[in-house]
């Protein structure tokens, strides 16, 4: 089997709720999507999606899949996409580092040998060792009565995990966590997800101001050598996120226990490839996960599925249904949901296809005719 064609596919995926809103004046309404589908000569076909949280997230733009497509696409084609460490080994060594860019790639190499070995792609990676993945809804940042109210919406709707997102003005992320850590239910969660935004001694400040609360401390502050001296004076649980860049960061954590819980974005992580390692890293120091990526359509969410279904259970905090913060598909159909919980399919490959009606026609096609 070689790789024929590697089309390049971009679209808006509009925020259900208006507005979304984190960290230090962060904000979006629409989302850019890129989609890449990887052809063959086997009549197989094989997808996979890279939507950053606005362009100004982790440093990664919408228009990097592009630019990767340029340069892999002569490297890539007439490769056996089976193949998927090879393929990885592959982009590394075409491109240093940008994982985001080379993830959508990473993603429609294990929808083909899913495909072609005629199973799902949790199956490659382990096997169903979740069934029906525990799922978080996040609380936009806003007044701390809004966020109150969010959140009771969003327990209707079977969400029993919640993101508070803080990370603006210091003072006002201390009414906006007691204004909603207090409304949880026995059995709820809540994570108070800074993003990066408050200064250390910002962080300090809110955690002793909301010591007496049950709640987990997400990313305070940028750097990892920040969120680090927050946590060795505070004694909440502590998530990290943004910070989780690469192996040798994880193999900080694990060495300064700089965490009891670590997010495992994807595209952020540099696909599904590496992704899988890291987290099984993680699990072998009995640090649990948390499976999801940037922002995305329904072609994202199905890989963050199988990423879910194939971690342990006991070691899976929680996931997120990505595909329904949209009004706009990236592909058919989506996982499905269901009592607040992400369950992933049982088709061959992702168990999704690229939704070519909402996509249009593609921004860039390399290989057979062109």
């Amino acid at each position: 089997m070689k790789i024929t064609k590697i089309s390049v596919y971009k679209t808006a995926l509009p925020y259900v709720d208006g507005v979304y809103r984190w960290g230090r004046g962060n904000a979006i309404d629409i989302a850019q999507a890129s989609v890449v589908v990887v052809d063959t000569d086997a009549g197989i076909s094989g997808c996979g999606e890279f939507t950053p949280c606005g362009e100004n997230y982790m440093v990664a733009h919408s228009e990097g899949v592009e630019a990767a497509a340029r340069l892999l696409a002569p490297v890539l084609i007439g490769q056996d996409p089976r193949e998927v460490g090879r393929m990885e080994r592959l982009m590394d060594h075409t491109i240093q580092g940008h994982g985001y860019a080379k993830a959508p790639f990473d993603a429609a190499f294990w929808d083909i040998l899913g495909k072609a070995t005629g199973m799902p792609v949790y199956m490659l990676m382990g096997g169903k060792l979740t069934d029906g993945a525990p799922m978080y809804r996040v609380a936009p940042q806003a007044e701390p009565e809004a966020m109150a109210k969010d959140m009771d919406r969003l327990r209707g709707q079977g969400y029993r995990q919640f993101q508070i997102k803080v990370g603006a003005n210091w003072v006002e992320d201390i009414e906006r966590i007691r204004a909603t850590v207090p409304l949880l239910k026995p059995g709820e969660k809540a994570m108070a997800d800074a993003n990066q935004g408050w200064h250390i001694d910002e962080a300090l400040r809110v955690a002793r101001a909301t010591r007496d609360l049950d709640y987990i401390f997400e990313q305070p502050c940028k750097t990892y050598e920040e969120c680090l001296q927050v946590r060795r004076r505070i004694d909440l649980p502590m998530k990290l996120d943004e910070c989780i860049t690469d192996f040798e960061v994880a193999h900080r954590v694990v060495q300064d226990r700089a965490a009891e819980i670590i997010c495992l974005k994807i595209s952020k992580q540099g696909g599904l490839s590496k992704t899988r390692r890291m987290r099984d890293f993680f699990i072998d120091h009995r640090i649990p996960v948390v499976s999801e990526d940037t922002w995305g359509g329904e072609i994202t969410t199905a890989a963050v599925a199988h990423l879910a279904a194939s971690t342990p259970e006991e070691f899976l905090i929680n996931s997120t249904d990505l595909h329904n913060y949209n009004t706009a598909s990236t592909g058919k159909p989506g996982p499905p949901v269901a009592n607040g919980k992400l369950y992933v399919s049982d088709e061959p490959g992702l168990g999704v296809e690229p939704d070519f009606e909402s996509l249009g026609p593609p921004v860039a096609v390399y290989g057979v005719g062109q």
